[in-house]
Order: C-alpha cells, then sequence, then structure tokens
C-alpha cells in the first residue's frame, strides 16, 4: 500500500490550471492502490540520452543514475499529454509515478521529497523537461498528488537520483566515484527570429525526422502558458523546423522569448 493517498479536489472557478491541462473528471477507482516503482536497472534509451538543445538552451544529460541531487520548483503534468509519446517512446500515463527531466538518464529513477510536508515518493523518469524557467522536474498527476501539491500546481522539492542495486557492476563503480552535482550553469544559444512576409516567427528548432520535431513540438507545448497555439511545424527542403507565431512585429516575438527565457538572457537574431 502507498505511503501516501491522492486525495484530490480540483479548485472551483476558473485559472486552476493552464487550459485543459487539469485531471481527469473522474479518478480511476484503484488510484489509491498504485504502486510506486522498485528502482531497478535498465538499459538507457539509444537516443533520448543525447546532448539537445531547447528554447535556446543546451543540456547534455546523465550517463548514469545516481549522480544528482538538486532542489527548487516541480510543476507535474495532466489529461493534456495524456495517452501521448514520451522521450523514451512510451505512453504517458498520469495515473502512474513517473516524472520528466532536463538531464537525469533515461529511464532511470529519483526520490522527490516535498520540503514544504516531507512527503517523499519514488518516480520513474522517462521523459525530458521542464524548460521552464525555474522548475526541476514535472511530475505525473499521480505523484504530485500523492505529494500533496496536484491542487496547487507546484510545490518546492528535492530530487535525489536513485541507483539500482541490480545496475551492472561498471555503473555502480562510475556513480560511487562521482560527487552529486546540482544543474550545471548552461550556456545560452541564439534564438533565430525569422520574418517571412510580414509575420515574425521565433524558430525553436529544427529536424530532419518529422517524428523528431512533433516529440519537441509536444515537449514544448506545456512550457507555452499562454502561447501553444502559436506553435507550429514549417517544413520543406527535407527540414522540418518548429516555430512560434506568428507575431505582428519584431518587438512582439522578442517580448515571447523574454517570457519564455526569463533571466537567461538569450539573444536573438535574424534567421537569413
Amino acid at each position: 500500500m502507498p505511503a501516501y493517498s491522492c486525495n484530490y479536489k480540483s479548485k472551483s472557478g476558473s485559472g486552476g490550471f493552464y487550459k485543459d491541462d487539469g485531471p481527469m473528471s473522474d479518478l480511476p477507482d484503484n488510484i489509491n492502490q498504485i504502486a510506486e516503482p522498485t528502482p531497478r536497472w535498465e538499459p538507457l534509451h539509444k537516443w533520448a540520452n543525447r546532448p539537445y538543445t531547447v528554447l535556446g538552451l543546451s543540456f547534455t544529460p546523465l550517463q548514469a543514475p545516481g549522480q544528482l541531487s538538486e532542489q527548487g520548483m516541480a510543476s507535474w503534468y495532466g489529461r493534456k499529454f495524456h495517452g501521448q509519446k514520451t522521450s523514451t517512446g512510451e505512453v504517458y500515463d498520469m495515473f502512474q509515478m513517473t516524472a520528466a527531466h532536463p538531464t537525469l538518464p533515461l529511464p532511470s529513477y529519483a526520490r522527490v521529497t516535498n520540503v514544504k510536508n516531507g512527503r517523499s515518493v519514488i518516480v520513474r523518469v522517462n521523459d525530458r523537461g521542464p524548460f521552464h524557467k525555474g522548475r526541476v522536474m514535472d511530475l505525473s498527476f499521480l505523484a504530485a498528488c500523492r505529494l500533496g501539491y496536484a491542487t496547487g500546481g507546484s510545490a518546492e522539492v528535492k530530487v535525489e537520483s536513485l541507483l539500482p542495486g541490480d545496475a551492472p557492476g561498471s555503473i555502480i563503480a562510475a556513480a560511487a566515484q562521482a560527487t552529486p552535482a546540482p544543474a550545471q550553469p548552461i550556456a545560452p544559444r541564439a534564438i533565430p527570429i525569422a520574418d517571412q512576409g510580414g509575420a515574425v516567427f521565433v524558430q525553436l528548432g529544427a529536424f530532419s525526422s518529422i517524428q523528431n520535431a512533433e516529440s519537441f513540438k509536444a515537449h514544448l507545448m506545456r512550457e507555452l502558458d499562454k502561447d501553444s497555439n502559436k506553435l507550429a511545424i514549417h517544413s520543406s527542403n527535407k527540414l522540418h523546423r518548429v516555430k512560434l507565431g506568428p507575431y505582428a512585429n519584431r518587438e512582439l516575438a522578442l517580448a515571447a522569448i523574454r517570457e519564455l527565457t526569463g533571466d537567461r538572457n538569450l539573444r536573438a537574431v535574424v534567421a537569413q
């Protein structure tokens, strides 16, 4: 039996959640019997652990679990992404104990503790995100509910990467020699702004694979609190560009970048 039950009551009125990302109207009858995962060794995903760039920021995933301990704000994602694919290709289930993290190995496991109330749960990390300023992890609805912050939307948490006891000896040795480290500072990169026929777009990524472009777009949608309807894939010459827009002018596009990146001071340049 899980240590904490999921007691959820939605907020009355509007403004409780971004768009349609709240929980289902009816929670599963067995929601308080769904078990936490037991950390075990799993081969790392072939593609999901490569370095990548999102919103002009570059991320280098860790190559072994047990090497990260950090504290910061956690959010959660719900029915807006329920049934969609995660970065590992698995289907996201908001009623399982899972999470998304920018750099933890995929898949791996982590202990997440709500700093305010002391509740602690174990989750399986199988997705990338969040990329929103100030957040360290996105949890599934069930994980956030058991930690006691599903109604509030976010909470300060401590995240500890777990090393399974059945991991190969080489991985255990590498993790034992490494010093757990907080997230590293990330060097900013330019976000191109392209003027197309009087309308301005912010290009956030370009891919040769339409599947990768669609996956990238889906991940960005939960970072765009109010502009997700402006996110689209523009394909030409076998290249699929994920763009935000259109905006009426360059100033509005720059304002959108500032809202996305906060104090990261990213530069914007005109794409030729």
